[in-house]
């Protein structure tokens, strides 16, 4: 049986009208800035008719610099007609570390905070390959440091804020995790990296095995590694902050949740490190999604296996969160 006969009938549907009109999928276009404005335009037009979510209020702030660093922004979300504190999560957007934008992910940042009823914050972090490791981390960890000092401003309960996000935002959220414990803070009461991109050296089962579905296979990931570690990529000079994989020592990382698909070609590397956290004594949750494809409850949100998923993921936060 082939990858796609292995793929749910019901979210391989929009894959399939996906690859109809993009041949080889979005990873075939090789200039990188008409490459991001199509994802976008794809994304646009699949919201199009999508009224906007009045049950949720968001506004754009700046994180200052910290260090030297420039400054970050990003969109701020709570439950409309809330008040008091809440929990909050911090949210970090996908795309191989050279796509995305919290514009991207602004419907599925909405659906958090309503879903699991709390203060969402969402980082805009630069891109590489104009921007390359470490621009990414730091960007977040300046925006999660901010999101922390003015929690009381933000309505936010310190002590319960989960860090979220799919993808390169699952590697990114991963690092952010080793970079809190490394310099002493802030205290992450869980991490949630979904379908995380965080090993560069390619070199599992699955990373060999995802070479033709359409949603970040492969030869995708190998560019995108590229552009994110320059001259560093394919070295033994790989920063674990840059490619969490490569950390030997996870103890003291927060409880985490990971969700992966069977057909996703991090799914091995994702393994791998759930097992690594769980011998490392981090309390960790992890669920392999059969017939999912990467990313594939964004692409067929309406699926009953999509369904399924966010249902997990919101069960898992709201347990962290508010117990």
């Amino acid at each position: 049986m082939s990858l796609q006969d292995r793929i749910d009938p019901e979210v391989r549907a929009p894959l399939d009208g996906l690859l109809g009109a993009f041949p080889g999928g979005f990873n075939a276009i090789p200039d990188i800035v008409a490459r991001r404005e199509l994802v976008a335009a794809v994304l646009a037009a699949g919201a199009e008719g999508v009224p906007p979510n009045d049950r949720v209020t968001s506004e754009d702030r700046l994180a200052p610099g910290r260090d030297g660093q420039p400054d970050v922004a990003v969109r701020v979300y709570r439950p409309a007609g809330s008040s008091g504190t809440l929990p909050g999560i911090f949210y970090i957007h996908g795309g191989g570390m050279v796509l995305g934008s919290v514009e991207m992910e602004d419907a599925s940042a909405a659906m958090l905070t309503e879903m699991v009823g709390c203060v969402v914050v969402s980082v805009e972090y630069r891109l590489a390959p104009e921007h390359p490791f470490p621009a990414a981390p730091e960007d977040c960890y300046t925006a999660l440091c901010w999101m922390f000092d003015n929690a009381a401003e933000l309505g936010v309960d310190s002590s319960r804020i989960a860090v979220y996000g799919p993808s390169a935002g699952g590697g990114l959220v991963c690092a952010v995790s080793l970079m809190a414990r490394d310099r002493g803070g802030p205290a992450i009461r869980m991490q949630m990296p979904i379908y995380p991109m965080i090993d560069d050296r390619n070199a599992t089962a699955s990373s060999h095995e995802v070479t033709d579905v359409g949603i970040w296979d492969r030869a995708g990931n190998i560019e995108a590694w590229g552009m994110y570690l320059g001259d560093a990529y394919g070295s033994d000079d790989v920063s674990h902050y840059a490619a969490p994989a490569r950390a030997t020592d996870l103890s003291g990382l927060p409880p985490t949740f990971i969700d992966v698909g069977e057909i996703d070609m991090f799914r091995d590397e994702d393994i791998d490190f759930a097992a690594r956290l769980i011998r490392s004594g981090v309390p960790t949750e992890l669920h392999v999604h059969p017939g999912a494809y990467h990313a594939a409850e964004v692409f067929a949100p309406t699926a009953a296996l999509s369904q399924r998923i966010w249902a997990m993921r919101v069960d898992a936060l709201q347990r962290s969160l508010f117990s």
